[in-house]
Order: C-alpha cells, then structure tokens, then sequence
C-alpha cells in the first residue's frame, strides 16, 4: 500500500513507536519467564498469538497464501525462525553469560545496520539523514544501557540477536505487500509456533511444556495478545507506510521502554544516563525518520500563505 494522504507517514511513525514500545515494555514480563521450557513458551505464546489473529484476517486470506511462491513461504519461514523464534533464544542464551545490557546494546545498532544494508540490497545509495538517525539512536541505546560484563559466548549471541532483530523487519519486506500487516502477522505466528514445537519436541521430548504459573501465564499471555497480535500489527502497518529504514529507527525505544518500566518491578533505575540516551534516540528518531523536515516545510508553507483579512 502506498501513502495517499500527508498523514500516512505521521500515522507509520506512530505506529512503529507504539510496537516498539509495546516491546520494551515485555522486557519486564520476560523476566518472570527465565525458569519457563524456552521452546514451550515460544510454542505457546505463538500459537495463542495465532489463534486471536486468526477473526482479524479477512475471509479471502486462503487465496493470497495460495498465491505465495516457494521463495515467499521461505522467506516467510525465515521471518519466523530468525527474526521471533531465533531473536528470542538469542536474547535468553546471551544473558546466561552476560548481562542484560549487553544484548540490549547490541539490538540497539539494528537500525545502523537496516540503514545500510537494506537500501544496498535494493541497489540504491543509504540515504545520509537515515543513517545519521540510526548512529544517533544506537548512541542513545548505549546510553540509556551502559555496558555490561560478558565473554565470547554472550557477545556471539548477542550478535546473533542483532541478526534476528534485522531480519526480522528485512525479511518480510517481499511478503508484506502481498500479504498485508494482519495476514503477514498471523501467518509468521502460526509458523513460529510450528518451529517452536519442533525444537521442543527435539531437545525436550514431551515435556517442553508445562503448567505455568501464574505469573508465568500472565507473562506468556501478555506476550501473546499485546506484543504479538498489537504489536506485529502495528510494526508491519506502520512499516507498510514508511518503510524498513525509518521503520527500524524506531526499535531505539525499545531500550527506552525496557528502562522506563524496569523501575516499576524493582529491576532497573531510570536515571540521569537513562535520561540522556532517551533524548539522543529521540534525536535520531526524529532525524532519520524526517520529522525535522516535515516540520521545516509545514513552516514554509505556512509562511508562504497569504495572510486573510479579518
């Protein structure tokens, strides 16, 4: 879908930020979570996903998966196992031996790299407003989290991690257009929940799942109903509008959200550091995403109006 109306753009900014944050918000939800069968809670928190997405898609969604090539169901497969199911395993593996923040950092350069590589897939030059955002933005993300202690094994996943957040929003470029934002949601959700249960079923046996908690179910469902079905929604629309490099911006707040929130569980503090890097990110999101250009022409334009008579 193009963008027909000058509010578009505004409305996929908006909507980015929102699926961002809704994001980092989950950092605090994942907490509860560390003693939960990894694939057993991907399997479940997908699958839930899946299923409330499932009345969101219209009635015709059977013709244009139909219509999919097999480059497109792999790619669709990819979107899953690298971008859901593998950005999360790498996130839980690198924080057994490093700390949070390094990880954390790591994902924060995810609009560095989205910047230049994905205008380089398309044979274009990297637009110089968009990557100075996104530098701008892994500052901030590095500020508002410091750095943490970690070995070689928790920076390989971390950087495994980064790989994940950038194929995450790469990889279902091809496939949004013919798909739409709810298909598209609810067809990589479906397949994460099939890849999940696989892997549990391979490492785990049968017993890759089991009663959560209370506090465990409150965390899966969260995950499921907020950041999966609202958020993958809101990120592909607003991706839809204003494209993957401006898009990916945007994932800078989800360090910020994660900082914001850590405070109301008694896991983090939001202070001066915090402070700083949240403004610098807003700095790049603004930059890059041409916020700051938007603005200096609606100002022209107004400047340029005749001035009515009473």
């Amino acid at each position: 879908m193009k963008a027909t109306s000058p509010g578009t753009p505004v409305a996929g900014m908006l909507l980015a930020a929102f699926a961002c944050v809704l994001v980092g918000a989950s950092f605090t939800a994942n907490s509860v979570l560390g003693d939960y069968p990894y694939a057993g809670g991907q399997a479940i928190r997908y699958g839930i996903a899946c299923l409330l997405l499932l009345p969101l898609v219209a009635r015709g969604a059977a013709a244009p998966l139909r219509a999919l090539t097999r480059r497109q169901w792999g790619r669709l497969a990819a979107v899953a196992a690298v971008g859901m199911v593998g950005f999360n395993l790498a996130v839980i593996a690198a924080e057994r031996t490093a700390e949070p923040a390094v990880p954390g950092v790591l994902v924060g350069c995810a609009p560095v790299v989205v910047a230049v590589l994905f205008p380089l897939l398309g044979r274009r030059r990297p637009a110089r407003p968009v990557v100075y955002g996104a530098l701008l933005v892994a500052v901030g993300a590095f500020t508002v989290q410091g750095w943490g202690r970690t070995d070689a094994a928790g920076l390989a996943w971390s950087v495994a991690a980064l790989v994940g957040e950038v194929g995450f929003a790469v990889l279902a470029v091809p496939v949004l257009r013919p798909l739409g934002p709810r298909l598209l949601s609810a067809t990589v959700a479906g397949v994460a929940a099939i890849e999940s249960t696989i892997i549990g079923l391979v490492l785990d046996g049968a017993g890759f799942v089991r009663m959560p908690t209370g506090e465990e179910a409150f965390a899966l469902g969260w995950q499921a109903a907020v950041v999966t079905v609202i958020g993958f929604i809101c990120w592909y629309m607003g991706m839809q509008r204003i494209g993957a490099e401006r898009a990916t911006l945007f994932s800078g707040l989800i360090p910020v959200a994660a900082a914001l929130t850590a405070p109301l569980v008694g896991t983090g503090a939001y202070g001066p550091a915090q402070a700083a890097g949240s403004l610098l990110v807003g700095a790049g999101v603004a930059l890059g995403s041409g916020a700051f250009r938007a603005r200096a022409a609606a100002r022209r334009t107004a400047e340029r109006e005749p001035v009515g008579t009473p």
